[in-house]
């Protein structure tokens, strides 16, 4: 079967730079970047789907920014005569992509895929998303139509899922999705093929907890040469940030090997101009901290500790700070001995001979939606990581390899992972 299944995949190269061209010709931006969202890309997607005998369900979710209002998921189930039958395995991938950025940098348009046939490691497509998630989602496709043209039907529910607004923070896609009754159950498994390495040999299972907060300092503005008569807002504001770089640091010192690095980071990042010249005393300042704190630590004892240092930088310069927290998302890991890990390390090995190990990793995804409600899901592909950078693009021989992973899931990912 796997033969069958693999012959369907390695003739699939004019499929995938045909998914691939008609997805980045419609531009998926969404209207938080400038764009007018995912419904043409969807609507492409419907077609393609329903031209093949695919069963899909659509659904919408309202934002008057976008185009027609409208926020497209679309849930495509490989065989809806299991439902019912148990455990859900998932493929999510997302419709949206990033804007191209500077079109200088880019040496071709970036919604015209261009193919590059230039290196050992085989012909690449470049254009805006094709990597970012176009890979997943394309691999997904070609993984399912290997299914159904040789007629075979997985003994348990197979779903993919594509999603509206990852890269803006999901409200109008998983974030909406994961609330709908039914939808998930909790025994599901989910792959998320939107990050990897250059081997396919890292599965990412985890996530540091993300706390991003922007800090406002309001002293008094003097002359330069008085700042006696002033309170400098700018001195009291660097001591803040000083101490809390060094102190949450020290308190939050634990170490985890799966992460790289394996510590907490707390850094100072984007500031903002107080005075327009050098010699006055600011009576403003604004500054940002980006966390990245190792799940152990729940968030709000690391926001306690922003409050008690906090208060005593106003109590020492007689200032007074406001916060926001503009970004706070803790996430559960999916255990690294999951069935999914299991049956992932054993189709990566069949596939693309690798040893696969888990990981984590600082950066915030997609999968902290599930993961919350107890789902396990992890991140992986093959790919080379050129999202959102100039000249994007992904390897032919990624999509079908990946096509190829997923397809033994799809067979063999619900029978060999018995209960939680």
């Amino acid at each position: 079967m796997h033969e069958k299944i693999f012959s369907y995949i390695d003739k699939a190269e004019a499929l995938a730079v045909e998914l691939e061209t008609e997805l980045c010709k419609r531009p998926a931006v969404a209207p938080q970047s400038g764009g007018e969202g995912e419904l043409e890309k969807a609507e492409y997607l419907e077609g393609w789907l329903r031209a093949r005998g695919f069963i899909f369900e659509r659904i919408d979710i309202a934002d008057e920014r976008a185009k027609k209002g409208l926020r497209p998921n679309i849930v495509v189930t490989l065989n809806p005569e299991a439902a019912g039958a148990g455990r859900c395995f998932w493929i999510m991938s997302h419709l949206d992509v990033v804007p191209p950025g500077a079109r200088a940098l880019w040496h071709s348009d970036p919604w015209t895929v261009v193919r590059k046939d230039d290196g050992p490691l085989g012909p690449r497509l470049i254009g805006r998303g094709v990597e970012d998630n176009q890979q997943g989602l394309t691999a997904s496709l070609i993984a399912a139509g290997a299914l159904k043209q040789g007629g075979i039907s997985p003994p348990l529910p197979v779903k993919l899922l594509f999603c509206a607004d990852e890269e803006c923070g999901s409200a109008y896609g998983i974030g909406a999705l994961v609330k709908r009754p039914g939808l998930f159950g909790q025994e599901d498994l989910v792959l998320i093929p939107d990050g990897g390495d250059s081997k396919g040999e890292t599965i990412e299972i985890a996530e540091k907890n993300l706390l991003w907060i922007e800090f406002t300092t309001q002293g008094k503005q003097a002359h330069g040469s008085r700042p006696d008569l002033g309170i400098n807002a700018h001195l009291a504001g660097a001591e803040l940030a000083l101490r809390l770089h060094y102190e949450l640091s020290q308190k939050f010192n634990g170490r985890d090997p799966l992460f790289e690095p394996d510590y907490s980071t707390i850094q100072p990042t984007k500031t903002a101009n107080n005075v327009p010249n050098i010699n006055t005393i600011p009576g403003e300042d604004y500054f940002c901290m980006d966390m990245r704190i190792l799940p152990r630590y729940p968030l709000k004892t690391v926001l306690a500790e922003v409050d008690r240092i906090k208060g005593e930088v106003e109590a020492k310069h007689g200032v007074r700070i406001g916060y926001t927290v503009s970004q706070q998302v803790e996430s559960k890991p999916t255990p690294a001995d999951s069935p999914l890990v299991a049956m992932l390390s054993k189709a990566a090995a069949e596939v693309y001979g690798v040893q696969c190990r888990p990981i984590g990793i600082g950066g915030g995804t997609v999968g902290s939606f599930l993961r919350n409600r107890g789902i396990h899901c992890v991140v992986w592909s093959r790919m080379d990581d050129t999202a959102h950078q100039p000249n994007e693009y992904a390897r032919i021989a990624n999509i079908l390899g990946d096509a190829k992973v997923m397809a033994l899931l799809m067979l063999e990912g619900q029978s060999g992972g018995g209960s939680r």
